[in-house]
């Protein structure tokens, strides 16, 4: 029989020695409790808490539009694409419409305009041929010499008529424009008259028209050339080239009739 070995008696005076583990969570406490932190470590932490909250604001601002797109898709985008697409055609159809319009109006106002045109040069042509304006042109001055007297009115008369016939657009004799109301008369006293003025010597006639047609009317036998050249001593010239005719006709005053 083995003997029993003697357990080992604590000392009451003696400090019972404290567990390693103990002892270490006891230290780390001591070292975080109380929290000693300075003043930018403060700062920072209120930064980083303001910042994580707005993150969170905007993922759960994003979360909600996304929702909202996702559920309006199938309905209120569908009308909304619709009105525009119909608002973009009716602002084309405008477009047309004022194209359309200020096409009409400037082709109205080409019409107007070259209306106008016409109807100012129908107007000077008028003023030409009635005698109230110069004219120039290509022409013929023909000279009619007499210096023994012996060409009557009735000679100036007949070579009126025939360059007349020949195509001639304007007139004049001397200082006197030639007008559809144009009389030539013999003067008792000798010489002759155009429309109450009297002729100088030489007759000379400014005539615009086409001079390939007056010049070889002029002498045809028979014509103008020949029946001045019988009388003794007169002689005809024809000159062609450009012509001034500076002559005006009076242009008379109507008692009684008015414009309708």
């Amino acid at each position: 029989h083995r003997p029993t070995p003697e357990r080992p008696v604590a000392d009451p005076q003696r400090p019972a020695t404290p567990d390693p583990v103990s002892l270490g969570r006891r230290r780390l406490f001591a070292a975080l409790w109380p929290p000693r932190m300075s003043r930018n470590q403060v700062v920072v932490g209120v930064l980083l808490a303001a910042l994580g909250a707005a993150l969170a604001i905007q993922v759960h601002a994003t979360n909600t539009s996304d929702q909202f797109l996702r559920a309006a898709r199938s309905d209120d985008l569908v009308h909304i694409l619709d009105d525009v697409t119909a608002r973009g055609q009716r602002l084309d159809a405008e477009l047309r419409d004022l194209q359309t319009q200020n096409a009409a109006i400037q082709n109205s106002a080409d019409k107007a305009q070259a209306a106008l045109t016409q109807a100012q040069q129908k107007a000077k042509d008028l003023q030409i041929l009635a005698g109230t304006v110069k004219a120039k042109g290509p022409g013929i001055t023909m000279t009619i010499s007499d210096p023994q007297g012996q060409v009557k009115a009735a000679t100036l008369l007949n070579a009126l008529e025939e360059l007349r016939a020949a195509g001639a657009e304007v007139i004049q004799i001397g200082d006197v424009r030639v007008v559809v109301s144009s009389a030539l008369v013999d003067l008792p006293t000798g010489g002759i008259a155009l429309d109450g003025r009297t002729l100088s010597q030489p007759y000379i006639y400014k005539v615009i028209g086409d001079p390939n047609t007056l010049a070889p009317a002029m002498q045809i036998p028979g014509g103008v050339v020949a029946s001045v050249k019988s009388l003794p001593g007169a002689s005809t010239t024809i000159t062609p080239g450009q012509v001034l005719v500076d002559a005006v006709a009076p242009q008379p005053s109507p008692d009684y009739a008015k414009a309708g």
